[in-house]
């Protein structure tokens, strides 16, 4: 255990409308109860006792008192009273943090329902998808690509979750006092190339400046809008027994690299981040398959934690293929190294697809014949055992259990 507390705020949860999972996200539809975690987890709060405040002194150590938000540890003690850095890793402690404060506090102000990565609107005869999302992301540039255009292919990616096609976006900004213009204005020059390679435009948007050390250099706030074609709704209860699931390329590069520039990691190979916009394959996809159950990229918490949160609201279980999921041998020689399961490191370029088993081969087709997927492969398939809960067949034959991230794996990764 250390006593090091990063300086910087936590990746938090800025909007009650967010999925742990994912970017942005909704509240829309169904029922607003998230499924209960299980009996005994390390991250759940359910059921823990308060720690935050200072401790008694350790018997063993006379004189020597602990502060719950002064000290980290590997395996995460429940927290229910204050924020920690966890509530934002879009794993166990994120869910909790929404079902158990932010849920109830918002009330009838929200419709409730699944947590999918955009609200889905009838307006004027029009469906419209409608999310937002907050980029906290330290460094803010790093191999691959930067916060600007991180925020832009995050915020295209969750209307395309949903299926729309994205439409406008906004973009604000929290700037920290000291920050060059040169740095504010690179940035800002690689958001409006992301937009315009994503096909959206950027319509409105803000700027704050705060003190030195209110913040961390410079925080983005986005939303954004797109049009739902008809025929499509994808959602995370829709998934069905003998769906396949399908992954559209290689996991583990987006925190992989901002690993290595945090923490002055240098490997054989560059590994670079892996943020892209996604909307371009899937309208590919859904013009083969227009049924898509459910779509979404695994971003903080990692392909696992989208897989139990998909498992969870659809009330099913899943089981995956561990030779058919790409995983590149850098990312995968990293996380040996260091500890790491690649299965909760965060992706910003690649997207889960599930569809009945019918059309499978079809949208893997679709899916590869596009350059940012021509990796993708099925990775498992929708069973009726274990519901809420993932599984994997391992490359010696054995099962296993695929949890959600607990605790924090790698703060404000996004």
């Amino acid at each position: 255990m250390t006593a090091d507390r990063p300086a910087a705020p936590a990746d938090a949860v800025g909007s009650a409308a967010g999925s742990a999972a994912g970017g942005g996200g909704s509240l829309s539809g169904g029922s607003a109860d998230r499924p209960a975690a299980p009996a005994g987890a390390a991250g759940s709060a359910a059921g823990g006792s308060s720690i935050g405040g200072p401790l008694e002194p350790v018997a063993s150590a006379p004189g020597v008192s602990m502060d719950r938000l002064d000290a980290s540890c590997a395996a995460p003690i429940p927290e229910v009273e204050r924020v920690i850095l966890g509530h934002g890793s879009g794993g166990r402690l994120s869910a909790n943090l929404m079902r158990d404060v932010i849920a109830p506090a918002l009330g009838a102000s929200s419709p409730g329902g699944v947590l999918n990565d955009a609200a889905v609107l009838d307006i004027a005869g029009a469906r419209l998808a409608f999310t937002t999302d907050s980029y906290v992301v330290s460094p803010i540039e790093f191999p691959g690509g930067d916060i600007g255009e991180l925020a832009v292919n995050g915020t295209v990616n969750d209307l395309a979750m949903m299926g729309a096609a994205p439409t406008a976006i906004s973009l604000a900004y929290v700037v920290e006092e000291g920050l060059t213009f040169e740095e504010l204005g690179r940035i800002t020059a690689s958001a409006a190339r992301a937009a315009q390679a994503a096909g959206v435009r950027i319509v409105t948007g803000d700027t704050k400046v705060v003190g030195r050390g209110a913040a961390d250099r410079l925080f983005v706030n986005t939303a954004g809008i797109g049009i739902v074609p008809d025929g499509v709704a994808p959602s995370a209860d829709r998934a069905a027994v003998g769906d396949a699931v399908l992954l559209s390329g290689p996991i583990g590069l987006h925190g992989v690299a901002i690993m290595s520039v945090r923490e002055g990691l240098e490997f054989e190979v560059e590994i670079a981040s892996d943020t892209r916009p996604l909307a371009a394959l899937v309208a590919a996809l859904v013009a083969v398959v227009p049924d898509v159950h459910v779509l979404r990229d695994p971003t903080r918490g990692g392909l696992s934690s989208a897989l139990n949160e998909i498992a969870a609201s659809s009330g099913v279980g899943m089981v995956l293929d561990e030779p058919a999921i790409p995983i590149p041998g850098p990312v995968r020689a990293a996380c040996e190294m260091l500890g790491l399961d690649p299965f909760h490191v965060a992706n910003e370029g690649v997207c889960v697809a599930i569809v009945a088993a019918e059309d499978a081969d079809a949208a893997l087709a679709a899916m590869r014949a596009r350059p940012e997927s021509a990796e993708a492969a099925i990775i498992g398939r929708v069973v009726t055992d274990h519901p809420g809960m993932v599984t994997i067949r391992t490359l010696v034959g054995s099962e296993r259990i695929v949890d959600m991230l607990i605790g924090e794996q790698l703060p404000r990764i996004c």
